[in-house]
């Protein structure tokens, strides 16, 4: 049972459903012990997870405790020992952390791929925030091999506020290879697609005709994959996760957006919200009621809950009417049964957030060093996404030099929104379809179809870093380049 909150008594974070349903009674906020100075361990495996009463086999990411994800204070490191009880070879990659390059992730950049019954040892200073942790082996991801990070600072334990970490996730009773063949045509084709149909160019998943971006006649494609369920903390709004919050207290809502092929709008219904953070990063205050939130990324909000009643957080999938969510409520509040789809379809996940946000703490001024133009191109039809035309193992690095100031323009002349993730740095958008500004410091950022943006960060990180589409399926098929660090121009 949830333990009835008192004032100035915070609950400390929900990573995850509990296996029985039900919440853990956890230790507020400012009742945590000190940061731990011993090695933790984080354990793959394969779980049985049931999805609309019917059982599917999942990879997990847990402490050896059971906990999903992991936690750290204030000051404490990233100290782990990731042991690979999954059965097969993985590579666990630290989605927002900036470790050194061999630590990072990534087979193809320096890594090492983590055999069955294998360990691997990681030791660096975390940065803090909302992040998440995910395999970047094969399609792994799909498979919801995936968990929270979160880092706290100080200052969130200042703040006093209860704590609620929400990890989104898209999911099918399919193996993800045969979907991914299926899209790529070296499947068997269309027919009889009833789980995690490919959707048709053009078309919504939602099978409503796709939107056409202003001054464009060329529709946009949406959503390349129907999936049998959208989960939030492994749960479906059939079943949603309840978390009992202090009458008229705050709480921090930490999102993750862990789908693999899937953006959401966040949907607070009457309640407004304020922008803390994103991808771990803060910004000035922004307040709204719905946020975009694409693939990779993350948002912190804080939630003033009202004396007495609840505040539905509902994430639903662009262009379709499919949702999933969880629900906050204070004690004794009735909690009403919510559909899994909404009365209308949304819209597509736009830039509408992103041009409001303002870092609070922004790269400092100077000029570009070295400024780097790319494409993001491809097509739904053959179903084949690249950067410049090329796919990883054909690709051409972006070399940058030790200290310099690198600007990034990411045009997109596609019908297909690509959410596109930097590792081993966080950059600002100081660009968005020709409008300059001080915008967010982020490591994923949304670029529309036919949309332009700009970021720029400066290269304090040696090493060969990915910088890939982060919807799984065009990373898949090769929308992957890389930043080279190299000793000459």
């Amino acid at each position: 049972m949830l333990a009835s909150p008192n004032r100035r008594r915070f609950l400390a974070s929900t990573l995850a459903v509990a296996a029985a349903g039900g919440l853990e009674t956890v230790l507020p906020i400012t009742a945590r012990p000190a940061a731990a100075a011993t090695r933790m361990s984080l354990i793959v495996e394969r779980r049985s997870l049931d999805v609309r009463g019917r059982a599917a086999s999942v990879f997990g990411l847990r402490q050896a405790d059971g906990t999903p994800g992991l936690v750290l204070e204030p000051g404490q490191r990233f100290a782990v020992d990731l042991v690979n009880r999954s059965g097969e070879a993985t590579v666990v990659h630290w989605h927002g952390q900036t470790p050194p390059n061999v630590q990072d992730g990534v087979v193809e950049t320096g890594s090492t791929l983590i055999p069955a019954g294998g360990r691997q040892g990681y030791d660096f200073a975390p940065r803090p925030g909302t992040h998440w942790m995910h395999s970047h082996h094969g399609l792994q991801e799909q498979a919801l091999l995936a968990a929270p990070l979160v880092v706290r600072t100080a200052e969130d334990l200042r703040l006093d506020m209860q704590e609620v970490t929400v990890l989104l996730h898209d999911f099918t009773f399919r193996d993800p290879a045969e979907v991914l063949a299926q899209l790529t045509g070296s499947g068997t084709g269309m027919a009889g697609m009833s789980h995690a149909g490919m959707a048709m160019p053009g078309m919504s998943g939602s099978g409503a005709s796709a939107p056409t971006m202003a001054g464009h006649a060329q529709p946009m494609d949406l959503n390349d994959i129907d999936y049998d369920a959208y989960l939030a903390n492994d749960r479906t709004l059939d079943d949603p996760l309840l978390v009992r919050t202090e009458r008229a207290g705050r709480v921090r809502l930490r999102l993750i957006n862990g789908a693999t092929s899937t953006a959401f709008w966040i949907d607070l219904g009457a309640t407004s919200a304020t922008v803390l953070a994103v991808d771990g990063n803060p910004v000035r205050p922004v307040t709204a009621r719905r946020f975009p939130l694409a693939q990779g990324q993350r948002l912190d909000l804080l939630v003033a809950m009202p004396q007495a009643g609840v505040v539905a957080v509902l994430a639903q999938r662009e262009g379709d009417r499919a949702r999933t969510g969880v629900i906050l409520a204070t004690p004794g509040a009735a909690v009403s049964r919510l559909g899994g789809e909404a009365d209308q379809a949304a819209e597509p996940v736009d830039l509408s957030l992103e041009q409001r946000l303002v870092a609070e703490a922004p790269l400092a001024a100077r000029p570009a060093d070295v400024t780097h133009r790319i494409a993001l191109t491809g097509a739904m039809m053959p179903y084949a996404w690249g950067i410049d035309d090329r796919t990883w193992g054909n690709h051409v690095p972006l070399r940058v030099r030790k200290d310099q100031r690198v600007v990034l323009e990411m045009h997109n002349p596609s019908p297909m929104a690509h959410p596109m993730h930097l590792h081993g740095h966080h950059f600002q958008v100081v660009g968005l379809n020709g409008r300059t500004l001080p915008g967010a410091l982020r490591d994923t950022v949304l670029v529309p179809p036919r949309g332009v943006v700009v970021v720029a960060f400066d290269a304090d990180s040696p090493g060969r870093w990915l910088l890939h589409c982060h919807n799984l399926l065009h990373m898949a098929t090769g929308m992957m380049t890389e930043i080279a660090y190299v000793t000459h121009a």
